[in-house]
């Protein structure tokens, strides 16, 4: 049992051992399907994983079944990733990818971020390039980075709709440019990495409404807005004690509540009961 000093507030700590037994149980492959996640498991070039990392996170929006099918579509057309984009116009990506809708994200959308990723390709060599351009020790986070990466993908569509790379200038959670982080960078029993220069210490949290929700409910966070500084929030409390990988329990927990193998509210039952016990052992109220 943890136990705090009187007048102190019990911290993520307390939970450490429910998130360890959490990550024991589900953090394998059977655990991944449906997740676009799966779709990179294809791809043993890095050069073309992290192609396909970017398209499938981008898309990850919307009812899982749909992405599936989205993400499916989109790959069957990209053929080899890397070789494809290096050589394709904008005219031929446009016509490849007419017909192509997701929720409101149109055939025209999708191509010219292709469009733009081939662009980072033909300047940097790679999206990790790009990526680690931006990357400084100084910088506690990926988010500067990040910020330089969608500038640069964006830079071919000036103007044009963005509804598959929001940039965090603008405050956004950006859950779907972190689940991509997450993939490309961290390297376990789930996540194949491939970056290799990207420090796993300066991830950020995949926040949506569910993280948010189940955030809230653990007191990782007060905010009541699922944004760039909720999410940095989740972030430092995941980091108090995982300081080198932060998101290490991002793909465990958001099994909760997805699987029918899975009890949400036991797991938030479990972690209440840890801090009653610290309540209990002279802590003082949680507030």
């Amino acid at each position: 049992m943890t136990v705090v000093n009187p007048g102190e507030e019990p911290s993520v700590t307390i939970y450490h051992d429910h998130l360890r037994r959490l990550y024991r149980m589900y953090n394998c492959r059977e655990y991944v399907h449906p997740d676009p996640l799966e779709f990179l498991f294809s791809y043993p070039d890095v050069k073309d994983r992290e192609i396909v990392a970017l398209v499938s996170s981008s898309l990850a929006y919307g009812a899982v079944r749909q992405i599936l099918r989205s993400v499916r579509s989109v790959l069957e057309r990209l053929e080899s990733p890397h070789a494809f984009l290096i050589t394709a116009s904008e005219d031929s990506l446009k016509a490849r990818f007419r017909d192509f809708k997701h929720r409101f994200t149109t055939g025209e959308e999708l191509a010219m971020m292709l469009l733009g990723i081939k662009q980072v390709l033909k300047q940097w060599g790679s999206l990790e390039s790009c990526f680690c351009a931006g990357l400084k020790d100084e910088h506690d986070t990926v988010i500067p980075a990040l910020t330089g990466l969608v500038r640069e993908l964006t830079a071919a569509f000036p103007g044009r709709p963005r509804s598959l790379l929001p940039s965090p200038a603008a405050g956004s959670a950006c859950k779907r440019h972190n689940l991509f982080l997450r993939w490309m960078v961290r390297r376990d029993a789930v996540d194949p990495g491939g970056w290799e220069r990207v420090p796993r210490s300066k991830l950020v949290v995949p926040v949506d409404v569910h993280m948010h929700r189940l955030s809230l409910r653990l007191g990782l966070t007060k905010r009541k807005q699922a944004d760039l500084r909720t999410a940095l929030e989740v972030t430092a409390a995941f980091r108090i004690i995982e300081p080198e990988d932060p998101v290490r329990y991002d793909f465990c927990l958001t099994r909760l509540g997805i699987r029918d193998d899975t009890d949400l509210e036991r797991f938030v039952s479990e972690c209440r009961g840890s801090c009653c016990d610290v309540i209990t052992a002279g802590a003082g109220p949680l507030s």
